[in-house]
């Protein structure tokens, strides 16, 4: 593979196991109150040129946003853009050593500098790249004509004092949308009201979007909620809550272990062994893929959900 193609940042998955945060399936009050310290929310949408900049808000830019923001000068790094421009405004947030020294060393930068730092880390790309399924195939260099796809964006929306904030690497600063009650949901239903704003842009019945939320970890104060009923009527419910959360980083670890791995040499020999034991049932199980790929064309067509 060439140098290009290594150096380069990889087209990331939108999985709440990639980016270890919270899916959410709405943004109904219930549903943004049990996630809840709620700190940030990225947004993956449907990318269109010539978009209205303001994704249909009424937010003006803040060029003296006071709080981390750096811009994405590379391709397909815009997932962990977004999840850095969040995490690096929640105070007193972990991030790790590493992190750390790339957030001191760009201090005082530029957006476009801070940037250019944060991509050209070899460990941080790797840490990114790690989570893109290795491929035992390589179309580079190999002069195939190259097919138009539907681009997708990351972005983050966090309180910052005492306004909601969309920070948007392709864009020149952080967007202000507007201050935000400090009573009832707080950001959040000011965050729900711009991201809204965003998908009514787009024609009825779209779904090109998905909603991450940024939270703090409920482990410890679960388990010491847990200790602090001791018997009482409440264990059950924490210790459910405890064993919800952990079987969900069980599960993380589990799917990031199977991005790591290339699977096409145990389903190339799978196949062949297949063949060789019984050529009757490798026949049928081709014929049976076929018949399924095309029932599930078929269904998309009849869906609307088919792009050629």
């Amino acid at each position: 593979m060439d140098d290009d193609v290594e150096s380069s940042w990889k087209l990331f998955e939108s999985d709440p196991a990639c980016l270890i945060v919270d899916d959410l399936y709405s943004l109904d009050s219930a549903s943004l109150a049990a996630l809840q310290p709620l700190h940030a929310l990225v947004f993956l949408f449907k990318w269109v040129a010539g978009a209205d900049e303001k994704g249909g808000a009424s937010g003006s830019y803040d060029d003296e946003f006071p709080g981390f923001f750096m811009r994405q000068v590379v391709n397909n790094a815009c997932a962990t853009i977004a999840v850095l421009n969040g995490l690096f405004n929640i105070p007193d947030a972990d991030v790790g050593e590493q992190l750390a020294q790339l957030q001191e060393f760009s201090n005082g930068m530029d957006a476009e500098t801070r940037g250019d730092i944060f991509t050209s880390s070899d460990w941080l790309r790797t840490q990114h790249n790690s989570l893109i399924p290795p491929s035992a195939i390589s179309l580079a260099n190999l002069g195939l004509p190259k097919t138009s796809e539907d681009a997708y964006h990351f972005v983050v929306y966090l309180p910052h004092l005492g306004a909601v904030y969309e920070l948007d690497g392709l864009k020149r600063a952080p967007m202000n949308h507007g201050a935000y009650p400090e009573s009832g949901e707080g950001w959040a239903a000011k965050a729900r009201e711009v991201i809204e704003q965003r998908i009514s842009t787009y024609p009825p019945g779209s779904i090109h979007f998905n909603l991450l939320a940024i939270r703090g970890d409920p482990l410890p104060s679960l388990r010491a909620q847990l200790q602090a009923t001791g018997d009482g009527p409440m264990a059950e419910v924490y210790q459910e809550q405890i064993r919800i959360e952990e079987d969900k980083r069980a599960a993380w670890a589990f799917e990031n272990s199977l991005r790591r791995h290339n699977h096409l040499g145990l389903i190339h020999s799978l196949l062949i062994g297949l063949a060789q034991a019984s050529p009757a049932s490798y026949d049928k199980a081709v014929e049976n893929a076929k018949a399924k790929y095309k029932e599930r064309k078929e269904k998309a067509k009849k869906d609307g959900t088919w792009e050629e």
